[in-house]
């Protein structure tokens, strides 16, 4: 009996097969990407919708907290008895919340036409008479619980933008509310500047727009009182790079560490150089666990001039630098840099997440 030849023969791929696959399978990625994100917009605009027609139901007559308390417990049995999970008595409540924070968003016209229908229109309607608005809900629901916590509605508007414009996830949304983000750029601004911030999030224009009142590196795990070296600290920051650059913030480009340039025999060394793409500049990074000294500052702006002298080209901008210290000293920041010093700044950084209400207290 003849053997089945074992040897599979396979006719060779044409050269243009590998760039067909990836065309195909970048156009199912971005189908799904789309998919989630219509799903994603579709259960914002229920929720809204939702939160609206409770809002409008306690708005009719005079009727006291215990009855609308009374409606969203009914109102959740019998959703759940019908749709499963997912419509709480807290998730009703939050529904409204999200209503009452963001119905601003929707034009007055819209909503009076949506309720002065002649016949009542149904969910799916009503849905696509909001979302053919401009409907600018650009994150998850899960975000906009988190968001709803913010009490106040500029620092709430900040966080938003800033999530959806640098795709924080939900864990990183509060790791940036808790080290009180907002407050500590508010506290580098004027009053202008402010309502920039509250209006389009960080926007890098100059330097000074990278700044922070003070850095906070609690991801690092070092402790205010351990005994850690200035290694330690530059090591701890490589091994969480990238949760160190998310605690810059926008535009930044490791470039490399212990960066050495050598002046007549003598060596020396930049401990972090990072590139800003938006300033297009490059950034270095001192780090000092101890409190600011003139010579600290000195050393710094040789590393400054060397790059714009040596490393720079004349398309790029004036480089920043920023030396990290456990202590600032602004006796001697003032009286080391000139006056219209746009290029040398020093910056304290905290191991430990500060309090919100400390720097709330310094922006009154």
């Amino acid at each position: 009996m003849k053997q089945p030849n074992s040897t599979v023969r396979t006719t060779p791929l044409k050269r243009d097969f590998f760039p067909l696959l990836e065309n195909i399978k970048a156009i199912i990625s971005e189908t799904q990407n789309q998919v989630v994100q219509s799903i994603n917009s579709a259960i914002i605009v229920a929720y809204f919708q939702i939160g609206r027609m409770i809002v409008e139901n306690e708005q009719q007559g005079i009727q006291r907290a215990a009855y609308a308390k009374k409606t969203i417990l009914r109102l959740s049995k019998e959703l759940t008895t019908e749709f499963g999970k997912g419509y709480s008595a807290d998730n009703l409540e939050r529904f409204r919340k999200f209503y009452n924070a963001y119905q601003h968003r929707i034009s007055a016209s819209v909503m009076r036409k949506s309720s002065s229908r002649s016949k009542p229109a149904s969910a799916i309607q009503k849905q696509e008479n909001v979302a053919g608005t401009e409907f600018p809900f650009r994150l998850s629901w899960t975000h906009y619980i988190q968001l709803l916590k913010v009490k106040n509605e500029d620092e709430r508007s900040f966080y938003e933008i800033e999530a959806a414009e640098n795709n924080w996830s939900v864990r990183e949304l509060q790791r940036q509310y808790n080290s009180a983000l907002f407050e500590r750029l508010t506290l580098t601004k004027d009053k202008e500047s402010v309502q920039q911030l509250i209006k389009k999030g960080q926007i890098l224009e100059k330097p000074t727009d990278v700044l922070k009142s003070h850095y906070v590196l609690e991801f690092l795990g070092l402790k205010e009182d351990s005994g850690y070296s200035e290694n330690d600290l530059e090591t701890a920051i490589i091994d969480k790079l990238a949760h160190f650059m998310s605690e810059l913030g926008k535009g930044f480009l490791f470039e490399g560490r212990q960066r050495r340039f050598t002046f007549e025999g003598d060596s020396f060394f930049v401990d972090l150089v990072f590139y800003n793409r938006l300033l297009k500049c490059f950034v270095l990074f001192d780090l000092k666990i101890g409190r600011l000294t003139h010579q600290d500052m000195g050393q710094m702006q040789m590393y400054v001039n060397y790059y714009d002298r040596k490393i720079k080209t004349s398309e790029e901008n004036p480089t920043i630098g920023i030396i990290l210290c456990k202590e600032e000293n602004r006796t001697i920041v003032e009286f080391t840099l000139p006056e219209d010093n746009k290029q040398i700044f020093a910056k304290e950084y905290k191991a430990v997440l500060p309090s919100k209400e400390s720097l709330k207290k310094q922006l009154l």
